[in-house]
């Protein structure tokens, strides 16, 4: 596996320990750590200008570093590649036509002896190809890009070779092995194509363009030439031509090449790939832009002349510019990188003046249609005049006093003479570098004028004690122009000698990673220098070529760390850190102290960690810890508040820690994970970068691990224990800083292993197996995202179940059982990438990943084996370790388990896991409590109460699915299977019931009433089912319920209790009878309460007796609802009011007060009257009153009237009576004796007496309501014949009564018939009746013959 161990090379980091449980990833720590690196990009970004910014419009500048010692020489020689012993031999002692020049795409040097090419691989310095099949001398060779689609995917790249009198066209492919050392070497092979054309000219300086287009110029007419080829001839165009576009076609465009073609040749031409553009130089100094157009033709957008003029008027009076001196001898287009909007293109004349060349500010002419701006002269940069000759340089030490970094040199000491170049005929241009050849003081040197920005001038990094710089001249075209907040560019210059005779020079080809991905301007190799490689250039001579390494800051701080360590010098290292600034200087002291891959002297194809010099390293550290100074709190008083406040202001260790980790992770930080490959996703970053990365990345931590008190104050300082509190609150904001730090290192580490494993795994299968919004949040992920963010820890976690299943699915494909025993080494493999996961990215694979993983293993175990008992080891073994595991399960995961244990028809497992999960997911029961307060509002405690729910439904399914299995249809094969289905379902409902989880139970009684089963549950009585029956929301099925739970339970009264409650509710909508109902059961079991029953006796009686009362009265309003019904449609108001009466309970004062009064019903009234026992003998005689004049309303006939009252009476009487309240018998049977009285003429003496006796009122009763008008002479009783008329009434009365007792199933026993009473009674009667009351006197002396015959 191609994954980065790092315990290979530093130890202690892939222990085979058994990993503890890895502690929770805590997000929002990552999310700040995070956003301190964003600061740390910003703060890069900013840093250093772009070119633009420090080459003022308009202006000319001449600032120069430079140093006599070689510790800050900005460029260094690598080695030195001789040419081949047979090649060189041949090259030098024979007469022959020769050329030579570089090919870095490919890596090859090309040299041409006469007619034959040798390519060179100078990577492999014996590795020679050839090429021998053309006749004729080859005097130059270029690489080019095909066009699309015209040779076989193999060829990259075609070869155009020149020679005086044609131009050839040669295909090339090249493939990556294995070379003679550890590094990889390219592989060439040659094609011939039969493209090949005859010239009267010979061709030089070949340029081609991304599209496959070839450009070059005429060595003998300076014209510009296009070589064009297709695939095969046609009617107007062969297969291929040259086509001049001086002259032709592009005459009309171009009248000025041929008039002056003779005048002024071109002699260079070079394509900008970025802009799609092509430039040509000419030997009068004159620039030409051009942009490719349609097939075989182009357009010529600008040519800048009198450029010696423009660059004169910029700097005026200056030596470098003067007519024998400028000449213009090369031209280099400058990326978008390094100047996105600004600078374009750089000419470099002979003694090295730079003219820079800027878009203008619109658009010239018709070039605006085609995206171009013309170009005009921005700005001149005069060469260093000052220079140490090359022979000095490499002689001289440092000298004494040290020169300050960055300090511009106007005379360089012990310099006896300066150095100027005047004769550059070769140069290179890349990314702010410049590299220049002229001929040295003797035939066999040349030297190398080499340039690169000094940072610590043109940039913004914070140095406090920064030295200034000598005064410069200064040239201006208009002295107002420079408005730029920035300084001027300054620049290291110093001379180089190299063995030999400069044919050709480039820079090693290589892809600028941190100014690529990240933003940052390549200019600033501060934020490169921890992420690739130093720049080098080649140089190409007749003794080989020359490497050229660019020294960067970080290796000028290694120089003088090793000069500190020889001479004990500390004054370089001080300098250093006044020049870089502290923070800068402690990022870079990191990087050496933890042996970063790029530091100078490692090998750019090996990209180990640097791990030579100790020393050094221990050094480096001292210096971090002692350049980083303390933190500092900076306080702010709050108007209004007596606290402070205040931020931290962070030391140089925790500065330099954070732009370190920055710039180490910076190249990836924002990148997708992915890219769409050819057929599916694929990783979006070559495996070897990630592996770089982390090889860093671990270097840093390892270090931070084994050296903790680089973020402490010193032991020695006491005054840290005794620092003022604001200090205090200063370390703690940096340890607080420096922890997240340190827990997304560690995390990020984890995240480059586990993404890097994915590759080892093949990540596009991977992918694959996902599900479709996994692969979608994939695609959406950036790096940061999968460290940082929870979508990122998703992710993680479906992939790694997915890798499981892949390795599951794999062993189970070729694994055979013998004998059915399973063996030992099945799961083997799963416990080995589980223990690799742990080991490697733990944050990623947890303890309790790898708990799930094993378990779903067991339930694999459980379904193959055939064994009753193993199938239960095996799943018991399961349950446990999802039990212990269950914390990280999502309920997707939780679902499929219950389906497993289901189909295994394993109750435990799906009853009990769901169970545990619901606690897990509710902690801190958040969601328990919010079930128990009913409230109903969004947020946390909501979506643990959901949670908790999800889990419960998945028992109730399970429940379900146990109970199909036991009720599918049985037969004689499969009554055993029922039988275990059955207790299945028993055993599930049994662990159901015996949870102590209360949401779980009242969730579960729901669902069980829903079905029906309520009958079910009220027999078993389950715990929690009475609280359950009692909680919000109520119902009416609830109370039903709950009385029936207390009947059965043996609780009468509570049982009475609830009755009475649901009686009484409002809130249920029960019919009136239903009420009635509920208060007669109330009544039943109140009587039912045993006397010893919790020494409640007393209590229920008072309660039963209130029972009793409330019944009468809700009888008596279920008689008042029937009697008003008729008339619920006799008006809207009188309707709703009716309605009203059967919604509830009422009182008997409201029945009175709002129905019996307001409808003026009598009967109704005397029912109030009586139930309430109310007595108000006014109110009585009104009622009484109203109920006879009624019927004498009602009735016209005194016949009628009689029946009606009757019939009224007797109702009433055997209701009331003997109520004082209802029906008082004086009044009663005084208004009907009254009644009698005034329609005697009709009415049958005794008719009064006798409805009473029907009305249920004993004789002896109505005798005495009789005889106390007979006595009282209260008018109309006053009367004579009135009186007579109720001594009839008397008669009549004790013969009924005397008749009645004789009846042998009389309700009235002799022994209570007051015979001696009647007797002087009748006596009295008849000495006062009238002598004309024959009838009344002959019915006297019968009752007293019966007295004395019976008694």
């Amino acid at each position: 596996m191609a994954f980065y161990s790092p315990s290979s090379s530093l130890g202690g980091y892939n222990n085979q320990k058994s990993p503890e449980r890895a502690p929770p990833i805590d997000l929002t720590l990552l999310h700040n750590a995070s956003t301190v690196l964003e600061e740390q990009f910003a703060k890069d970004s900013q840093a250093i200008p772009e070119l633009g910014e420090i080459l003022p419009n308009g202006q000319a500048s001449s600032s120069y570093s430079i140093f006599p010692d070689d510790v800050r020489v900005p460029f260094q020689k690598r080695k030195l590649v001789g040419i081949p012993e047979a090649l060189f031999q041949y090259y030098s002692n024979t007469s022959v036509n020769s050329h030579m020049g570089l090919i870095p795409e490919i890596e090859r040097v090309w040299i041409s002896i006469d007619h034959k090419l040798f390519l060179w691989d100078y990577n492999d310095s014996q590795e020679i190809s050839s090429f021998v099949d053309q006749p004729y001398v080859i005097t130059h060779v270029g690489l080019v890009k095909p066009k699309k689609g015209l040779f076989i995917e193999e060829i990259s790249h075609l070869l155009v070779i020149c020679t005086p009198v044609s131009v050839l066209l040669i295909a090339l492919s090249f493939s990556t092995v294995s070379g003679t050392s550890t590094r990889f070497r390219k592989e060439v092979k040659l094609y011939a194509t039969d493209l090949t054309i005859s010239t009267e000219v010979e061709m030089t300086s070949v340029a081609g363009t991304v599209d496959g287009r070839i450009f070059m110029c005429g060595s003998q007419d300076g014209s510009l030439y296009e070589l064009h080829y297709q695939e095969n001839e046609g009617w107007f165009g062969k297969r291929i031509q040259l086509v001049n576009h001086s002259v032709g076609g592009m005459s009309s465009l171009l009248p000025r090449f041929t008039s002056t073609s003779a005048e002024d040749r071109i002699i260079s031409v070079i394509a900008d790939s970025e802009r799609e553009c092509l430039y040509t130089l000419t030997e009068k100094n004159v620039v030409s832009l051009y942009k490719p157009t349609s097939e075989k033709s182009v357009q010529h957008i600008q040519t800048l002349s009198n450029l010696y003029k423009a660059a004169q008027d910029r700097c005026p009076g200056s030596p470098a510019i003067t007519p024998q001196t400028f000449q213009i001898v090369s031209l280099h287009p400058i990326s978008l990188l390094e100047s996105r909007s600004g600078v374009q293109l750089l000419a470099i004349t002979t003694n090295g003046v730079r003219l820079y060349f800027s878009p203008g500010l619109s658009y010239g002419g018709s070039m605006q249609t085609l995206g171009m701006r013309t170009l005009q002269l921005s700005h001149v940069r005069l060469p260093p005049s000052n220079l140490i000759h090359p022979d000095e340089q490499e002689n001289l030490h440092r000298p004494a006093p040290t020169i300050p970094f960055g300090a511009v040199q106007g005379q360089p000491p012990r310099q006896s003479r300066p150095y100027i170049v005047s004769a550059i005929d070769s140069s290179c241009y890349v990314d702010g570098l410049t590299v220049a050849a002229q001929p040295g003081d003797v035939d066999t040197v040349d030297y190398l004028l080499c340039l690169s920005p000094d940072l610590t001038r043109i940039g913004s990094l914070d140095q406090l004690n920064l030295p200034q710089p000598a005064p410069q001249p200064t040239y201006s075209m208009y002295s107002s122009q420079n408005v730029s907040s920035r300084p001027p560019m300054t620049e290291y210059a110093t001379l180089l000698s190299i063995p030999g005779r400069t044919w050709a020079m480039a820079p090693v080809p290589q892809t600028p990673i941190a100014a690529d991905v990240a933003g940052i301007n390549v200019l600033n190799e501060l934020g490169a220098q921890v992420s690739e490689h130093p720049r080098q250039f080649m140089i190409l001579t007749n003794v080989g070529v020359t490497f050229l390494v660019k020294r960067r800051s970080l290796d000028y701080l290694k120089a003088v760390i090793e000069e500190l360590q020889s001479e004990g010098n500390v004054q370089p290292i001080i300098e250093f850190r006044d020049s870089f600034g502290r923070n800068q200087t402690c990022a870079m002291l990191l990087a050496l102290a933890s042996g970063n891959i790029f530091l100078e002297g490692s090998d750019p194809a090996s990209n180990t960690i640097s791990l030579g010099n100790s020393d050094l390293a221990a050094v480096a550290k001292q210096a971090f810890y002692d350049f980083g100074e303390k933190p500092i709190w900076s306080e702010r008083t709050v108007y209004g508040k007596s606290e402070h406040q205040g931020t931290a202001i962070f030391s140089g260790r925790r500065e330099g820690l954070a732009l370190y980790f920055s710039r180490l992770v910076r190249p990836i930080w924002k990148i997708k994970l992915v890219v769409a490959g050819p057929t599916n996703l694929q990783l979006a970053v070559q495996e070897v970068r990630l592996i770089t990365i982390q090889k860093n990345l671990y270097a840093l931590k390892d270090l931070l691990d084994k050296n903790p008190h680089l973020f402490h104050s010193s032991p020695g300082d006491s005054a840290a224990s005794r620092a003022p509190a604001m200090e205090q609150e200063a370390w703690k904001a940096e340890q607080a800083s420096i922890a997240q730090l340190l827990s997304l290192l560690t995390r990020t580490i984890e995240a480059l292993s586990f993404v890097l494993l994915l590759n080892d795994y093949h990540f596009a299968d991977i992918m694959t197996k996902c599900d479709v919004e996994i692969q979608k949040l994939v695609s959406s992920l950036t790096f940061e995202d999968l460290i940082t963010t929870q979508n990122g820890l998703a992710v993680s976690r479906a992939l790694v179940n997915v890798i499981i299943d892949q390795q599951i699915g794999q062993q189970i494909s070729v694994w055979s059982v013998d004998s059915g025993d399973i063996p030992f080494s099945y799961f083997s493999q799963v416990d080995t990438i589980s223990e690799v996961l742990q080991n490697r990215c733990g944050s990623f694979c947890s303890t309790d990943d790898v708990m799930l993983y094993k378990a779903k293993e067991n339930i694999r175990k459980a379904v193959e084996t055939s064994s009753v008992a193993e199938k239960q080891n095996w799943l018991s073994e399961s349950l446990r370790l999802y039990t212990k595991g269950a914390r990280i399960l999502d309920f997707e995961k939780l679902r499929e388990i219950c389906g497993d244990f289901q189909l295994l028809k394993y109750a435990k497992g799906a009853i009990d896991l769901p169970l545990v999960c619901a606690r897990v997911f509710d902690p801190d029961n958040i969601g328990m409590d919010y079930w128990r307060s009913s409230a109903n509002s969004d947020g946390r405690p909501r979506s643990a109460f959901e949670r908790r729910m999800q889990c419960y439904e998945l028992i109730l399914d399970s429940l379900s699915v146990f109970e199909q299995q036991g009720n599918e249809p049985s037969t004689v094969q499969n009554a055993h299977s029922a039988e275990e289905h059955e207790t299945v379902k028993d055993y599930a409902y049994q662990l159901s019931f015996s949870s102590d989880d209360e949401m779980f139970h009242s969730t579960l009684y729901d669902w069980l009433i829903s079905r029906h089963l309520a009958d079910d549950l009220l027999e078993i009585r389950p715990p929690f089912l009475e609280t359950h029956l009692k909680r919000e929301p109520l119902s009416a099925e609830k109370y039903q319920l709950l009385w029936q739970f207390y009947v059965k339970d043996g609780q009468p009264l509570r049982a009475a209790e609830v009755l009475l409650a649901l009686a009484e509710s409002t809130e249920f909508q029960l019919q009136l009878d239903n009420r009635l109902e509920y208060l007669t059961l109330a009544v039943g079991n109140a009587k039912s309460h045993p006397v010893s029953a919790g020494g409640r006796h007393e209590t229920a009686i008072a309660f039963l007796t209130d029972l009793e009362e409330k019944l009468e009265v809700a009888q008596v309003q279920l008689e008042m609802y029937s009697t008003l019904l008729p008339h619920v449609n006799d008006a809207s108001e009188v309707g709703v009011k009716i309605n009203a009466l059967a919604s509830r309970l009422y009182t008997m004062s409201e029945l009175y007060q709002d129905y019996a009064i307001p409808f003026d019903l009598p009967i109704l009234k005397l029912i109030c009257l009586h139930v309430a026992e109310h007595r108000d003998e006014v109110m009585l005689r009104q009622v009484w009153n109203q109920i006879f004049d009624q019927v004498v309303e009602e009735e016209s006939d005194p016949v009628a009237q009689a029946d009606q009252l009757s019939a009224t009476l007797e109702k009433l009487g055997r209701r009331f009576y003997p109520s004082i309240f209802a029906f008082p018998l004086q009044l009663v049977t005084d208004l009907l004796i009254r009644f009698s009285l005034e329609r005697k003429e009709v009415l049958q003496s005794g008719w009064a007496p006798r409805v009473l006796a029907r009305a249920g009122i004993p004789y002896v009763e109505i005798w005495d309501a009789l005889h106390d008008m007979y006595e009282s002479h209260i008018p109309p009783f006053n009367a004579q014949a009135n009186v007579q008329a109720i001594s009839s009434d008397i008669a009549t009365l004790f013969t009924d009564w005397v008749e009645e007792v004789k009846r042998p199933t009389s309700s009235i026993s002799r022994g209570e018939f007051p015979v001696s009473r009647i007797d002087l009674a009748v006596d009295q009667y008849m000495a006062e009746l009238h002598a004309d009351r024959i009838e009344t006197k002959s019915k006297y002396e019968a009752v007293k013959r019966q007295l004395r015959r019976e008694w």
